[in-house]
This record gives structure tokens, C-alpha cells and sequence, in this order.
């Protein structure tokens, strides 16, 4: 990882700062950042035609790693099915560290193979933190009694810390899963509850707050926030370009400083999302649909 990272150059940008800053001098930063080296990246994998459901090859998988690898420390994964199983894998072979989830929903039989998936890719050693769902609660898929059965399955099964991923607010809504976590895994968004980017960061901070508070103690780890590049306003949070950028340095400059460990959604652009989030769905990633970065 490069070391031309210079933290009181990053460090001098509050908001009011940016309006003097060009697009080309927002890249370079975020490059600088980027080179530097982050904490991790939610691994997207599915290229243009391809949808949760699609089974992954080993060779798109390894593809997008390679080009992850020389910025990140970890990589955080959705699935252990379907080809999302090899992620975990190669990524160790490339000496990156994981944080595996397996996707839990109102299907039965596929919860069970997710649960089983991970509990044998935690048996092999491919996984540093097992994630026992994502975003369960708010979708509203399971109980939390049954939720809680899941975790205390895995819990009993492997030797590494176990967690659930959700919204910062359910930890402290749902005490009882909270307090079955070894680690908080928190998704932070403040774009999805319409801040303005001028905003974004203290707000971020209060959303790792409050679920630090709900821990009593244990880590927290964001393990989801960004800021889409195109789309729909949503409040006052405006998708740009500008502000992709924007909220990318003001997160990794907050990252490095307080050492905040950060999964940032995402790596790359992913088209299937638009059906589930509309047009600022595809515009996420750190690099693009046809895998070049956004910062150059």
C-alpha cells in the first residue's frame, strides 16, 4: 500500500472547503486515499447481466480480488452460496482478510444452506468474522426468535467472533440479538435518510454512536456506508459525482484518523440494483460496471 497519504493535507477539508475544490482535485485526493490503503470494501461481484441467484465463476471472482487487493485490508461478502463461497477463499490465498454473511431471507431451504456454507467455510479457515444475516430485521424476513437460532447455531459451531448486520438503530431496538453478537456490525447510511453531504459525517458518527452505546462494549464495525454517484435526490442528500467523492474522503480521512474500521459499499457498480433501489442503485462502486476506477 502506498504511504502518500498525508493526513493534515485530507485533514483540512470541512465542508465549507470542498466548494473550492475541482472534480480533478477531488479524484486526486481520493486517489491518494485510496492508495494509502483502506480498512475494506463489500465485494461486488455480479457483472452486467448477472443477479443475485446467478451462480459466480471462480475466474470473476478472482478478477475483481486482484484488482481490490492492492488497496484493502479486508473484504466483506453477502452469500455463501452460489459461487459467493469462493470469495472467501481466494481472498485468503491473496492474504485478505474476510468478514463472511450468509444471506438470510424468508426461503427456508436456502437459509439452510447459507447457514451450513458458513459454518463449513468458518470449519476450513476461510473466515475472520461470521455474519449471521444482513438486514434481516428491517426487511422484516425473520423473528427474532428465529434469527437468534441461527446465531446460536453458528455461535456453537466455530471458533471465530459472530455478528448480524443491520441498521445502527436495531441494536438498540432488539436488545435481546444485540447481546448474542461477540462484534456490532452496523450499516450507516446517512444518504438513505436524506442528509445533505454537508452533513453526512456527523451524522455518520452519531448513527456509530448510538450502536457503540447499544454494544455496551463490544466493537463496532461499520460494515456498510457510501454515497451513490448518479440518481434521484432523496431529501437532501443529492447523488453527484462531486459527492461521491466528497463523502469517500471525509469517511476514509474519519477511518484513518479514529481508527473506525469501515466496509465501504461498495467496490463496484452493480446494474440488478436499480429494481430494488431505483436508478442510484447501480452507482455505488468505487469503480464502475466495467471495472475502472471512478478516481482517474
Amino acid at each position: 500500500m502506498s504511504a502518500s497519504y498525508r493526513k493534515e493535507r485530507i485533514g483540512a477539508l470541512i465542508p465549507t472547503e470542498f466548494a473550492n475544490r475541482s472534480i480533478d482535485d477531488l479524484k486526486k485526493l481520493c486517489k491518494e486515499l485510496l492508495d494509502s490503503g483502506i480498512h475494506g470494501l463489500c465485494f461486488s461481484a455480479y457483472e452486467k447481466d448477472q443477479k443475485p441467484g446467478d451462480t459466480l465463476s471462480e475466474a470473476q471472482v478472482r478478477r475483481r480480488l486482484e484488482i481490490m487487493k492492492p488497496y484493502i485490508k479486508w473484504v466483506r461478502t453477502f452469500s455463501c452460496i452460489e459461487g459467493n463461497e469462493l470469495i472467501a477463499k481466494i481472498a485468503k490465498e491473496l492474504g485478505i482478510k474476510t468478514l463472511v454473511g450468509a444471506w438470510l431471507g424468508k426461503d427456508d431451504e436456502k437459509n439452510r444452506q447459507e447457514i451450513d456454507a458458513l459454518i463449513n467455510m468458518c470449519n476450513q479457515g476461510h473466515v475472520d468474522i461470521a455474519a449471521v444475516g444482513n438486514e434481516v430485521m428491517y426487511r422484516k424476513d425473520l423473528t427474532e426468535s428465529q434469527l437468534i437460532e441461527f446465531i446460536d447455531e453458528v455461535k456453537a459451531a466455530v471458533n471465530v467472533p459472530v455478528g448480524y448486520v443491520d441498521a445502527y438503530y436495531e441494536f438498540d431496538h432488539r436488545p435481546a440479538i444485540t447481546e448474542r453478537c461477540d462484534v456490532i456490525l452496523s450499516n450507516c447510511y446517512p444518504y438513505w435518510e436524506g442528509c445533505s453531504i454537508d452533513y453526512s459525517l456527523l451524522y455518520m458518527k452519531e448513527m456509530y454512536r448510538i450502536a457503540q452505546e447499544a454494544g455496551k462494549g463490544k466493537k463496532v464495525i461499520i460494515t456498510e456506508t457510501g454515497w451513490p454517484g448518479k440518481g434521484t435526490p432523496l431529501g437532501g442528500a443529492i447523488p453527484s459525482i462531486e459527492n461521491f467523492m466528497r463523502y469517500f474522503i471525509q469517511t476514509q480521512e474519519w477511518s484513518k484518523n479514529d481508527n473506525i474500521e469501515i466496509f465501504y459499499f461498495s467496490s463496484f457498480d452493480e446494474a440488478w440494483k436499480v429494481a430494488d433501489e431505483g436508478d442510484v442503485g447501480a452507482y455505488w462502486g468505487l469503480w464502475d460496471i466495467d471495472e475502472k476506477l471512478k478516481f482517474v
